[in-house]
């Protein structure tokens, strides 16, 4: 159900937008010692926690936490462009890691890719989340049409895909569950409730583990259900965006 990848290339996303494989890792995408020292400097100025999910901490704003709200909406707009700045001037003088997979995202698939267009703005990219010890991750899953459901350009995505590459790790735990089976968006607001996501332990065994090392690059199915056990001593820090599936003959887009 995961493909170990050498490159990021046009095979592996269609194994992932045709639903072949759960995942695609590609191990030491960035060699660890520069990848933990980007992600100390990401971590030094210290960071926010998600307006709906506050147990996991932030640097940016995800569309997800707007949830359909206008004023929240047009804040994430107005600050989009001043967090893809942000993220570049944390990792100076090393370039974005998410800069390079944009670049590489669009060199490899044959109509391109670039940054999503939502209500005629151009959307953020490149959210740094950072999970602290202790802390799990809910189950949950991502799909763009519930996020921004009066937009065709969110609905008409055939596929949605999760870009993480890892900085920060703890000593233990920081795993990456992931359940092959779907659970329709009415039935998981029906489970979650008030919260971001449901117990890990209500979707029996996960289909798929990853614990990922510093330097890793994963991406994977977001349709899908997906969790994150909690970790031991050290916060566990990604870079995260998604990446959006039209058919072969679209362009990709991605955002955050």
């Amino acid at each position: 159900m995961m493909l170990d990848a050498e490159c990021l290339d046009e095979t592996c996303i269609k194994k992932l937008v045709n639903e072949e494989i759960l995942a695609v890792r590609i191990k030491g995408w960035l060699a660890p010692p520069l990848a933990i020292e980007i992600g100390d400097k990401i971590l030094a100025p210290g960071f926010e926690g998600y307006i709906n999910a506050p147990s996991i901490g932030r640097i940016g704003m995800a569309f997800y936490e707007a949830e359909n709200q206008p004023l929240l909406i047009e804040d994430y707009f107005e600050r989009a462009s001043r967090n893809i700045a942000e993220l570049r001037n944390r990792c100076a003088p090393y370039s974005s890691p998410v800069d390079t997979l944009r670049c590489m995202l669009d060199e490899s698939w044959p109509a391109g890719a670039h940054l999503e267009n939502l209500y005629g703005r151009k959307m953020y990219v490149g959210l740094s989340r950072v999970v602290k010890p202790g802390v799990c991750f809910l189950a949950h899953h991502d799909i763009f049409a519930k996020d921004a459901p009066d937009s065709f350009q969110a609905r008409s995505l055939e596929a949605q895909i999760a870009c993480n590459v890892y900085l920060n790790m703890p000593t233990e735990g920081g795993v990456l569950q992931m359940w092959d089976h779907d659970i329709s968006p009415e039935q998981f607001d029906e489970m979650r409730g008030d919260s971001y996501g449901i117990d890990p332990a209500l979707l029996g065994a996960p289909t798929l583990e990853i614990r990922p090392e510093p330097g890793d690059f994963i991406m994977f199915n977001s349709r899908r259900m997906h969790s994150v056990t909690p970790g031991v001593a050290d916060p566990r820090l990604s870079l995260s965006f998604f990446v959006g599936y039209r058919g072969n003959a679209s362009p990709l887009t991605f955002w955050s």
